[in-house]
């Protein structure tokens, strides 16, 4: 089937007719389930999983009945699920049948992180957008889009039509764009009920100032059209200071108030995301982390180099089947940035391990056994990695991040990075493994 697919390019009309007949059929199987639900979408390259979970957990926190689909977990209310479908864009009828499971328990809003894939193969179609929250844009996708013209339009059109879908009286059309994203203004320029910006530049609307860490706490002080606010957060890393700023304006939509949003971020300890710290006794830092585009994988190296780690060894792969042009691209940062270098096994599909190594190693350079290693195994891989921790060293281990599925050429098998992190750490304190 995987090589059925492979034939019939992910633009031939006549898949993205297939696609959008199965997003009709769905809707009308289980009886339009998003009709009158309040629906906020987040896109971008990078940040969606992690704005969307800050999101719909902090709305939960303000006792709103909510439903989230992201790339890996799905909140229905009160309860959390793995996604171990490995899509960002879900089937037309698993969607369609989540939300109508969403309704039955009586969420009325609904958290939804769309890639370009739903909205190329109209997997949209139907669902009323109310809020729009667009992160950045950097090159991924062209397997599909082929150009970045074609991959922004694509994410810019639901941001045109935003004010066409059909109105709930108790929601304005509302646009929140990271003005510090490359082609923001393109967003900006469109038509809404209100347009919210945030970022790092000062003309935006929200913008965090005198950012301080103090003890386990993130804190920073925002201005609110009304008052100065400041926040106290247990969320790490620059990054998500711009994604709590994305999630306050959502709040503000909802009329939530400034001190009930204080309590709500500050009540939160973690949600899924970036540089995720693995526990242990090595006197080292172990991190997953999902970067799969070369913006995302720079600014997680980057800022690990900023903290000024003794060394970086990362553990890494390529894309399987998807766009082959960041591969030496993303390497080339890989190998800017890291001390040591692991390139190893992820999801293959239907490519093989040669082919994606061939197309990888341009972006290298460096010799291999000389703080390069290409190890096929991924478990051996991340063993060899957490082995060489040394103390005040950093390991990074990307790509699959929170994914509990792997896919070989021949199957796909159960795999967490994190549960074969834990594991290792195990056999090296009872001794199994000699670091």
């Amino acid at each position: 089937m995987l090589s059925i697919k492979k034939l019939v390019a992910l633009d031939n009309p006549f898949r993205l007719t297939y696609h959008k007949i199965r997003a009709i059929i769905a809707n009308f199987s289980y009886w339009f389930p998003s009709k009158n639900m309040i629906i906020i979408w987040v896109t971008g390259t990078n940040w969606k999983t992690t704005t969307s979970n800050i999101i719909a957990k902090w709305l939960r926190a303000a006792w709103k009945k909510v439903f989230m689909f992201t790339t890996v977990n799905i909140i229905i209310w009160d309860k959390e699920y793995v996604n171990d479908t490995k899509m960002t864009s879900p089937d037309a009828f698993l969607l369609q049948r989540l939300f109508k499971q969403a309704k039955e328990e009586w969420c009325d809003i609904a958290v939804i992180e769309t890639a370009s894939h739903w909205i190329k193969m109209s997997r949209v179609w139907w669902l009323d957008y109310d809020i729009a929250v667009l992160t950045n844009i950097t090159q991924d996708h062209l397997d599909l889009h082929r150009t970045m013209k074609d991959y922004v339009n694509t994410k810019l059109s639901l941001f045109k039509n935003l004010i066409s879908y059909n109105r709930k009286p108790w929601i304005k059309k509302t646009a929140v764009i990271n003005v510090w994203s490359e082609y923001s203004e393109l967003f900006v320029e469109e038509t809404y009920d209100s347009v919210y910006l945030y970022g790092k530049w000062n003309w935006a609307s929200l913008v965090a100032s005198n950012i301080r860490i103090e003890n386990t706490l993130t804190k920073f002080d925002v201005k609110l059209p009304w008052k100065i606010i400041t926040i106290e957060t247990k969320l790490k890393w620059d990054f998500n200071i711009e994604n709590i700023l994305a999630a306050i304006w959502v709040f503000m939509s909802f009329s939530i108030s400034g001190e009930k949003i204080i309590e709500i971020i500050k009540s939160i300890s973690w949600v899924p995301g970036r540089l995720e710290l693995i526990e242990n006794e090595l006197w080292a830092d172990i991190f997953v982390d999902y970067a799969h585009t070369p913006d995302a994988l720079e600014k997680v190296l980057t800022t690990l180099k900023d903290i000024g780690y003794k060394k970086i060894i990362t553990v890494f792969w390529a894309t399987w089947d998807r766009d082959k042009t960041k591969r030496p691209i993303m390497w080339e940062i890989v190998s800017k940035y890291s001390d040591i270098v692991i390139l190893t096994q992820d999801d293959d599909y239907t490519e093989n391990t040669e082919s994606i190594i061939k197309d990888v190693l341009p972006g290298i350079n460096r010799v291999e056994w000389n703080d390069f290693f290409v190890i096929p195994s991924r478990k051996e891989a991340i063993e060899v990695g957490v082995s060489s921790l040394e103390i005040w060293d950093a390991l990074l281990v990307a790509w699959k991040w929170d994914e509990h599925i792997m896919v070989t050429n021949s199957w796909p098998i159960e795999w967490h990075d994190k549960t074969i992190i834990k594991q290792i750490l195990k056999d090296i304190d009872d001794n199994k493994i000699i670091v």
